[in-house]
């Protein structure tokens, strides 16, 4: 995250209904219905966006651009490829398209699966139902990719924080700007986050993140090895590693526990056994 973009190596999904203080970078990009994106958008293949959204600023794309109806546009379209536009589209500042411009709906992914399986099912094809599913979502989980940013329905993203209506996973080696607030979260490793974290339910904190602000839960929380938390952590229980670092005070009604490596946990037991056959019988 930087200062006015997020940026991105791979994909980015938008949930419906999300409100995005940014702009956007990424590998292709794919808006849902009603959602607001404050600056550009930038994707360097495809980019889709669904009915009734609105983009603060310029909307770019190195390949083709799929407009649903009703978007707004404040900036200006720029699509190498092919252009399909739907109707009451309102692109500010022009657009410039290098290849196919054609004036329809782009229908919905989510909604032309629904009208396919409805007529299947009208048809009384269950088993064709299954297949073509399972034949689908086998295909849509090779093209979305492992490292793609997923924003489900109704979150919201600023300078100050980060809302999601449910659980939030965060992956390796990435930079957030802004105070978390979710369901439950898990952090992978090498992660940095410039706010804090606050959960109804149990954080879980990989091997060498860095967290610059308090960790508040009612459930519990696991900080994995090398982590520096600096702030505090309040929560029901925590697990921490005993090479991690804590600057500010650790409170747990149900208690801490501090997590060794396992060779020295095995060494310690090792010692004991012998303390114990050494002693007199």
């Amino acid at each position: 995250m930087e200062e006015h973009n997020i940026v991105l190596d791979e994909d980015i999904i938008v949930g419906n209904h999300s409100d995005i203080r940014y702009g956007i970078i990424a590998d292709s990009v794919i808006i849902g219905e009603r959602v607001s994106v404050s600056g550009d958008v930038l994707a360097r293949s495809d980019i889709r966006i669904d009915i009734w959204s609105k983009i603060g600023g310029n909307v770019r794309c190195g390949e083709n651009g799929y407009i649903g109806e009703f978007v707004n546009i404040d900036g200006k379209l720029f699509v190498n490829g092919d252009l399909d536009v739907g109707n009451d589209v309102k692109i500010n500042r022009g657009f410039e398209a290098h290849g196919w411009i054609v004036v329809r709906n782009p229908v919905p992914v989510i909604t032309y699966i629904f009208l396919y399986i409805s007529e299947l099912l009208r048809m009384g094809k269950g088993e064709e139902v299954e297949k073509a599913m399972s034949e689908f979502f086998e295909e849509e989980a090779k093209e979305i990719s492992y490292g793609a940013m997923v924003v489900p329905n109704g979150s919201r993203i600023s300078a100050d924080s980060i809302r999601v209506p449910g659980a939030a996973t965060i992956g390796d080696n990435c930079r957030l700007v802004g105070n978390i607030r979710a369901e439950s979260l898990e952090m992978g490793d090498a992660t940095t986050l410039y706010g804090s974290i606050r959960t109804a339910s149990d954080i879980e904190i990989g091997e060498n993140n860095a967290i610059h602000g308090n960790i508040v839960s009612r459930g519990r929380v696991v900080v994995g090895k090398g982590t520096h938390i600096l702030g505090e952590i309040n929560a029901y229980s925590i697990r921490i590693h005993e090479d991690s670092r804590v600057d500010g005070v650790m409170r747990a009604t149900g208690g801490t526990t501090f997590i060794r490596e396992e060779e020295e946990v095995a060494r310690d037991r090792e010692l004991i056994k012998l303390d114990i056959a050494d002693q007199p019988q």
